[in-house]
């Protein structure tokens, strides 16, 4: 697995594990354009997977092989997001089912990982979930009026069959790709 050497990984200071959810981006970015968010994200409509990882400095051969044998463990999946929820009024976000397969993700990585807890330990019960807007973006009536929208929408089928690995700047971005990761098929 390569190692990445591009100029803007040096000037990187966090990085990510993201599972990217294509058939929810369309979804994803019309609504977050209604509140004027900034839709030119390098960073797909996603489940965090563990954020903050590995210092983007620190990341090498070593680091990208125990990702990968850690991700290795949990086959590629389906699930559904039918349900729109909150993070009390401020972030309005998309529940997967199941969701056990993207905590396993975040166990199996935090096995290998253990000095890189999901949020830096702030919530031990980390709730998998794909946001659609956070506290920077709009007021609560316009997030009211894009949740009971978006539901129109729901339910959107997806396969979970990759987990990538980003690194930006700061906690908002830009980021990019330094690699991304095949789930294995399942057995059977």
């Amino acid at each position: 697995m390569p190692v990445p050497t591009a100029a803007w990984l040096s000037r990187a200071t966090r990085s990510a594990l993201i599972v990217p959810v294509p058939e929810t981006e369309r979804l994803v970015t019309a609504h977050r354009r209604t509140l004027g968010t900034p839709v030119s994200s390098t960073v797909p409509a996603h489940v965090t997977v563990l954020y903050p990882f590995v210092h983007p400095a620190r990341i090498g051969a070593a680091t990208l092989g125990e990702l990968a044998a850690a991700l290795a463990a949990v086959p590629a999946f389906d699930c559904v997001f039918a349900q729109v929820r909150w993070f009390d009024d401020e972030v309005v976000w998309l529940e997967p089912k199941p969701d056990e397969h993207f905590r396993s993700l975040t166990r199996a990585v935090c096995e290998r990982f253990p000095a890189h807890l999901p949020y830096q330990g702030e919530h031990p019960d980390t709730v998998p979930h794909l946001t659609v807007v956070d506290s920077r973006s709009g007021d609560p009536a316009g997030k009211r009026r894009i949740a009971t929208d978006i539901a129109a929408h729901l339910p959107v089928h997806a396969r979970i069959d990759r987990v990538r690995l980003v690194a930006g700047e700061d906690e908002y971005g830009p980021w990019r790709t330094i690699t991304e990761f095949a789930l294995p098929d399942p057995p059977g």
